[in-house]
């Protein structure tokens, strides 16, 4: 027989050891984390549009790391940057917003939140938001940081969407971490 819960969804979830409960300065460490993720982006992204001409390259690592001025239309690492479709950027800006909002939502709720949980969400807030401005700005985002190994080229991107990565692999290392 399963037992159920009177707690609501968000609070059963983020229970346990590692689980407590928010303090003021959490919230506005979280708050700060944004803002310098989002200001970090914004900057960077002006950055290399004054300083490396559009499709120039400039060596960091040789071999490994270089720094290109692109522009992606598409979402994270150029995803769907060739699709044409007038309603590409509709449909992007509307996906971004709707899931800005729900993590948001999500964070504001939860009454207690594992430090993983926490930091990962804030960093995707972050890059998120910053993308998400790009887009509703320019319609697309810059992109320069590229990373490769001989002819293996990872897409090229930029500080938010690493920020999405590692709060989504913090994420994830919680629910493993939670199992």
């Amino acid at each position: 027989m399963v037992e159920k819960s009177s707690q609501p969804m968000d609070a059963a979830v983020m229970t346990g050891p590692r689980a407590r409960r928010l303090q003021p300065f959490q919230r506005i460490a979280y708050a700060l984390i944004v803002v310098v993720i989002f200001a970090g982006d914004q900057i960077s992204k002006h950055i290399v549009e004054d300083s490396i001409a559009h499709g120039a390259v400039v060596t960091v690592i040789p071999g490994f790391f270089d720094l290109i001025h692109t522009e992606n239309s598409g979402i994270a690492f150029s995803m769907f940057a060739g699709a044409s479709s007038a309603w590409k950027l509709v449909l992007l800006i509307g996906i971004s917003i709707a899931l800005l909002v729900t993590v948001v939502v999500v964070a504001l709720k939860s009454r207690q939140v594992k430090w993983e949980t926490g930091v990962g969400l804030v960093l995707i807030v972050g890059g998120a938001s910053s993308n998400l401005l790009d887009r509703i700005r320019f319609g697309q985002v810059v992109d320069f940081l590229d990373v490769y190994y001989r002819s293996y080229h990872w897409p090229t991107f930029n500080v938010a969407d690493s920020a999405i990565v590692v709060g989504a692999g913090l994420l994830l290392l919680d629910i493993l971490i939670s199992k």
